[in-house]
């Protein structure tokens, strides 16, 4: 597979969505510190210090929605009732809060659009050309309309996202059990399937979980951070590995 960046071993290909197929990173980003930002005011008044990329990155980027706002929170030493999936956008709770963050990303979205990377694009047509199964690894509920919007749904032959790891009750990344999940789905071993992320709780999932290669995607500029998490290798682009047609 040397035409894709692979070792010869791997049969399938797992990618993460957020910053890998899409560019919708920096929306998630842009819509987390709108939230966290009125929250903190509110909480804490003026003096409070606001979400940072920093704060993205280590707290809840690649993370499940409800995982984040925990993560973050705690880095703060805050405290707030669990509440429900249920909960509305203005309430003060975890799952609140996780829910206006999903309102304002939702409206980001449509008001912005979504893009993919044309890079990977090329490199998922190359890699299905190969004959190599693909399934798409999101810890987003968002994952399918995002897909269907950029029309690259057709790509994958296994979807775990943040539906089906509820349904499932699969944790989220950083624990490898959504990617072993698509694995499983797929029928492949983990040590056949390369993991590509950008987000270094997925380097982690993807070392946790055995598998045979791990691609970090640094779309931000911490490529020593990615390979600190567990990379085997660290390209900014999906189109360095190969796949050109």
């Amino acid at each position: 597979m040397t035409e894709l960046g692979l070792p010869d071993t791997i049969s399938a290909c797992l990618f993460d969505l957020d910053g890998v197929v899409t560019k919708t990173a920096v929306v998630h980003a842009a819509a987390w510190k709108e939230m966290f930002d009125a929250f903190l005011r509110d909480y804490q008044g003026e003096q409070a210090r606001p979400f940072d990329t920093a704060d993205y990155d280590e707290y809840v980027d690649g993370r499940p929605r409800a995982d984040g706002v925990r993560a973050f929170l705690a880095s703060r030493g805050i405290e707030l009732p669990e509440g429900t999936p249920d909960d509305p956008p203005d309430a003060r709770t975890v799952h609140g809060l996780g829910n206006r963050k999903n309102d304002l990303l939702l409206e980001k979205i449509r008001t912005g659009g979504v893009e993919a990377y044309d890079g990977t694009l090329r490199y998922l047509e190359a890699v299905r050309a190969a004959g190599l199964r693909t399934a798409i690894v999101s810890s987003s509920a968002n994952c399918r309309d995002v897909l269907r919007a950029v029309d690259a749904e057709r790509y994958f032959d296994v979807r775990i996202d943040g539906v089906v790891a509820a349904e499932r009750k699969l944790p989220g990344k950083p624990h490898p059990d959504t990617f072993l999940a698509a694995a499983r789905d797929l029928g492949v071993e983990p040590g056949a399937a390369a993991v590509y992320e950008d987000a270094l709780a997925g380097m982690d999932a993807g070392r946790a979980g055995g598998f045979g290669y791990v691609v970090g995607v640094d779309r931000v500029g911490q490529t020593d951070a990615l390979y600190a998490h567990g990379a085997d290798i660290v390209v900014k682009d999906l189109a360095e590995l190969g796949g050109k047609r």
